[in-house]
């Protein structure tokens, strides 16, 4: 059955696993940042072995990250991994502020969604 999270409803989540022991779970783009840094100090070699298999990519794409799998592709080093998902992260928050400041959204703020002052 789908994991239900507000992120990605109704995708199954990304599971790292040591062997048959899941050692971390990711629903989204931070969260797999978040968990790349957790595992980096703990179990570096289950980073490399889901980056090597390319386990990483084709969940991103499954999640419809594409852009960000297809610059995790061919990348073993865990570290150099965090470093691109960080990247990819600053550069599609800064496209959210980007469009949250726009003349349009300034205005849907103001009026309210509705587009009526109260």
């Amino acid at each position: 059955m789908a994991s239900e999270h507000k992120t990605n409803p109704g995708k199954e989540p990304f599971y790292f696993k040591s062997y048959d022991k899941v050692i971390g779970v990711a629903h989204d783009v931070s969260e797999l940042a978040s968990e790349f840094k957790r595992l980096l100090s703990s179990n570096e070699e289950t980073l490399r072995y889901h980056l090597r298999e390319n386990h990483i990519v084709q969940w991103l794409k499954y999640i419809g990250e594409d852009e960000l799998a297809d610059k995790l592709h061919g990348i073993t080093d865990p570290n150099k991994a965090l470093e691109v998902i960080n990247k990819h992260m600053g550069k599609v928050n800064s496209n959210e502020v980007e469009k949250a400041n726009t003349p349009q959204a300034r205005s849907r703020r103001k009026t309210g969604m509705g587009g009526r002052r109260r």
